[in-house]
């Protein structure tokens, strides 16, 4: 029965209130920790139908799995929010294998359990959309809480970590290049040519100039996420041999985006990320 397994949640961002809801519509009972959040937290998770527990800790003490969805720079503190837990932990965020590692062993020294987890996709709202990579000797465990759910999940073949070496393998590709193209239209701009650009572009790659004003809206709403993603990623490539610094680079790209909640509209978003990237005032 559903009803016998009680979920943690940590914590409800967009995408972490999705995937409780996901939850709660089966039928389980997911809790969150208020302590610390934001009302604007409190009133995701109460729409995705989350249980407060008050602390991570008080959490933790109720909980026989906790599944950490939050914004990668985040994910070690999360998980020594709840050192000690002994049931099973689900880590869902944007690490590098090597960090998922430093996460497991902080859960498992303690007599936990570890799934490592990926997710690729917006927050899952309806089926189809979204997948959830997941890897460990205990993965099973978590499939069989989503099947049936908006959110797919998918077992990752390969060693305990294999689940966060998919989503740094896909989002190396997905949002570095679109860093890449922000800096190759600030590059045009700085230099007067920007038009230019955008004549050949129409000649030759008439998708880039709509493309790069999605990954400045992008940007602006996510990319303050993005800079320790692209960390990570970047740290991923130096632990397989080959080179960090496109996405030390990406990084770089995101951490001087303004930061403009709500602004996917604003039709000035654009010439306001090509400004801050080239430090221009």
């Amino acid at each position: 029965m559903t009803d016998q397994v009680i979920i943690g949640l940590l914590n409800p961002g967009d995408m972490g209130a999705a995937v409780g809801r996901c939850l709660t519509a089966a039928g389980y009972t997911v809790l969150w920790a208020s302590a610390g959040r934001s009302e604007e937290t409190a009133t995701r998770a109460a729409s995705a139908g989350l249980q407060d527990a008050g602390t991570a800790r008080q959490l933790a003490d109720r909980a026989d799995i906790i599944a950490s969805i939050c914004p990668p720079h985040a994910a070690l503190d999360v998980a020594w929010a709840v050192h000690g837990f002994t049931g099973l932990y689900l880590d869902a965020n944007a690490i590098a294998p090597d960090t998922a590692r430093e996460v497991a062993q902080l859960i498992t020294g303690s007599g936990g359990s570890y799934v490592d987890g990926g997710i690729i996709g917006p927050p899952p709202v309806r089926p189809g959309t979204t997948r959830l990579y997941l890897s460990g000797e205990e993965a099973g465990r978590i499939v069989s809480l989503f099947t049936g759910t908006a959110l797919d999940p998918r077992i990752a073949a390969g060693p305990a970590t294999a689940a966060s070496a998919v989503k740094m393998a896909y989002a190396s590709w997905t949002k570095g290049t679109s860093a890449m193209l922000l800096a190759a239209r600030a590059l045009a701009k700085s230099q007067g040519v920007e038009e230019a650009l955008l004549a050949e572009w129409a000649l030759s790659q008439p998708q880039l100039a709509e493309q790069s004003e999605r990954a400045a809206q992008a940007a602006v709403t996510k990319g303050w996420r993005w800079t320790a993603e692209m960390e990570e990623i970047a740290h991923s490539m130096a632990e397989a041999g080959l080179p960090d610094g496109f996405h030390q680079a990406a990084a770089e790209i995101y951490r001087r985006c303004p930061r403009v909640p709500g602004a996917a509209a604003s039709p000035g978003v654009l010439s306001d990320v090509l400004k801050a990237v080239t430090h221009e005032t």
